[in-house]
């Protein structure tokens, strides 16, 4: 059985890819500026490049930033991908707040090659079924920032790139990949597929 997922629109990056990757996983997506399809979808994507104060103004401009606020604490399942990832922390060093849905700030990379591009093996936590058959997968990324999460215990997945760099997070109803699943093969795929299986059991 398919499961309905609504992308928030912001305004920023281009949503069609996301949707495509999540139809070939077998979802229906969409993309909405409505705050009611967002708060009450099965599933909600934030997904998008650029800043996180842009992102948020875009989501604002909507009322999909309260939307996302009043689904987390419904329970309801919500995912965001790179910069949509970066949104669910408290606050940019590249400028802007995000929804404080999940605390600890987003940081410039302390790597020696700013934006870290191309592809990664993620070392992930054991017992999380996010990351079922993930271990070692090799995952696509474009970023010049990275969460730092308050809490070590919402780390799903990480990266080597000049030390380590948080490359997937989870607590309750919430998921987030700062890799692009869309852009990451059959490894993406199964990212994907993970995060359908996950929505239909919360």
């Amino acid at each position: 059985m398919s499961v309905r997922v609504v992308l928030a629109d912001h305004g920023v990056g281009n949503p069609r890819s996301v949707c495509s990757a999540l139809a070939r996983a077998g979802a229906e997506p969409a993309v909405a500026t409505s705050a009611t399809e967002v708060e009450q979808a099965p599933l909600a994507v934030v997904a998008g490049v650029g800043h996180v104060a842009s992102t948020v103004r875009g989501l604002a401009a909507h009322g999909l930033d309260d939307a996302l606020r009043e689904r987390v604490a419904a329970g309801r399942p919500t995912l965001g991908i790179c910069v949509g990832m970066q949104v669910l922390f408290e606050e940019s060093e590249e400028g802007g707040r995000g929804l404080g849905l999940l605390a600890g700030p987003v940081r410039r990379l302390r790597a020696r090659r700013v934006p870290h591009m191309g592809w990664n093996a993620l070392t992930v936590a054991e017992g999380e079924s996010l990351a079922d058959g993930l271990e070692g997968a090799f995952v696509y990324f474009a970023h010049s920032y990275a969460v730092e999460p308050a809490d070590e215990a919402v780390e799903l997945a990480r990266v080597d790139h000049d030390g380590r760099v948080v490359a997937a997070v989870a607590h309750g109803p919430l998921a987030g990949a700062q890799f692009h699943p869309e852009r990451s093969g059959a490894a993406g795929a199964r990212f994907l597929e993970n995060v359908l299986r996950w929505s239909r059991s919360g």
